[in-house]
C-alpha cells in the first residue's frame, strides 16, 4: 500500500509525462498559434509606427507658413502612418539649404533659387547642392514692391536713398530684390536696407519707419491687404526694358500684372515679375511617400483651399513648369500616371 509521501511521488511523475506526450503531440499547434499571435502584434505595432516629417515653410507673416499648414493638415489626414510638422523658416534660400543638408524633408522654395542652389551659382550657393529633389509647382509667387502714397515714390528708381526692407537675409525674396535693384541701376549700398520679415516690413510701413520693401507672396497678399487698411499702398512696377534686364540675370521670371484694385489705393494694374513656389524634399525620401504627397496634394485642392484659399492655385496642369531641377521618383511615377508630359524636366 501507498504511503502519502509515494503518492505524491507518482502524481509528480504523471504530471511530468502529460506535459512531455503534450508538448509530442498537440503542442506543436499551440506553438505555431503562438507564433503566429506574436507576428500579428509585430505587424500592428509597425502599422502603428508614425513616421515624422518636417515641412520648412516660411515667416509666419507670408504664404508658404499658413499654406504649408493647410497642405500639412490634409497629408496628415488622408496619407496613413505619417504627421507632417511645419516650422517657420527664412523661406528659399534658408529651405533649399536645410533640406539639402537632410535637416528637414519637404520644403517649400522659390524655382528661381532652387536653380542656383543646384549649379552653385551667386553668394548664397558657393558650391552646388544635388541632395533635394523636386516634387512640383504649388502655386505662383508674385513679387510686391510695396510703398504707400505718403511716401510720394512712384518708381523702383526712386527708391536711392530709402529705406527699404529687401526681405529676410537667406530668403528668395532678399536675392531676388537685390537683382531687382541691379537691373534698375541701384546698388544695395544705394538704399537704406533694413532687412527682415515681411511681417516687420507691415508694421513698419504702418507706422511710416521704412518707405518700401520687396516680398514674395501669393496674390492677393494679405499682408499688402493689411498695410492697405492703415494706408492706400502702391505697387512700384517692373517692365519694358528692365524687365528684359532682369530675365537676362534671371531667366526663369516671368511678367505678371496684379489687377487694379487688388489693393485699396492700387487703381491701375500694376506690372510685376513672377516666379514659381515649388515643393522639394530629401533626395532619399521613399517612393512610395512622395507619390502619394503629390497625390493628395493635387488631387485635394479644394480641402487645402478650406486651410488656405491659395490651395484654389495648386494645379496638376501646371505642376512641372519652370522647374529645372530634377523631379524626385515618386513625383515621376505619379506624372506618368496622370499623363502630365515631364520630357522637358530633368529626372533621375
Amino acid at each position: 500500500m501507498l504511503n502519502r509521501k509515494h503518492l505524491m511521488l507518482l502524481l509528480v511523475v504523471v504530471m511530468v509525462l502529460t506535459l512531455a506526450l503534450a508538448g509530442c503531440g498537440g503542442g506543436g499547434q499551440e506553438q505555431s498559434a503562438q507564433e503566429e499571435q506574436k507576428q500579428e502584434q509585430k505587424q500592428e505595432t509597425a502599422k502603428g509606427e508614425v513616421l515624422n516629417l518636417s515641412f520648412g515653410t516660411g515667416g509666419t507673416a507670408g504664404t508658404y507658413y499658413p499654406l504649408g499648414g493647410a497642405i500639412a493638415n490634409v497629408w496628415n489626414e488622408k496619407i496613413e502612418g505619417i504627421n507632417v510638422t511645419v516650422q517657420p523658416a527664412g523661406a528659399s534660400v534658408e529651405n533649399i539649404n536645410r533640406v539639402s543638408a537632410g535637416e528637414v524633408d519637404i520644403v517649400m522654395a522659390m524655382n528661381n533659387i532652387a536653380d542656383q542652389a543646384w549649379k552653385g551659382e551667386g553668394k548664397s550657393f558657393p558650391k552646388p547642392l544635388k541632395d533635394f529633389r523636386a516634387v512640383g509647382v504649388v502655386y505662383p509667387e508674385v513679387v510686391h514692391i510695396v510703398t504707400t502714397h505718403d511716401t510720394g515714390i512712384t518708381s523702383v528708381e526712386e527708391l536711392k536713398g530709402k529705406a527699404v526692407n529687401p526681405g529676410p537675409p537667406g530668403s528668395g525674396t532678399y536675392v531676388t530684390a537685390i537683382e531687382i535693384l541691379k537691373a534698375f541701376g541701384i546698388k544695395l549700398s544705394d538704399i537704406k536696407a533694413k532687412p527682415g520679415s515681411f511681417s516687420d516690413a507691415v508694421n513698419d510701413l504702418k507706422d511710416g519707419n521704412i518707405d518700401a520693401a520687396f516680398a514674395v507672396l501669393s496674390c492677393p497678399a494679405s499682408a499688402v491687404i493689411d498695410i492697405s487698411t492703415a494706408k492706400p499702398v502702391r505697387i512700384l512696377e517692373v517692365k519694358g526694358e528692365k524687365f528684359d534686364q532682369l530675365k537676362q540675370a534671371f531667366p526663369l521670371v516671368a511678367q505678371y500684372v496684379i489687377p487694379g484694385g487688388t489693393y485699396k489705393g492700387q487703381d491701375e494694374d500694376a506690372h510685376t515679375v513672377s516666379l514659381q513656389a515649388v515643393l522639394y524634399v530629401k533626395k532619399d525620401l521613399p517612393e512610395d511617400l512622395v507619390y502619394n504627397l503629390a497625390k493628395v496634394m493635387y488631387e485635394n485642392t479644394d480641402e487645402i483651399a478650406k486651410g488656405h484659399d491659395r490651395g484654389r492655385q495648386i494645379s496638376l496642369e501646371r505642376a512641372v513648369n519652370g522647374i529645372t531641377t530634377p523631379l524626385h521618383p515618386g513625383a515621376v511615377k505619379y506624372y506618368k500616371e496622370k499623363g502630365i508630359d515631364i520630357s522637358g524636366v530633368p529626372t533621375e
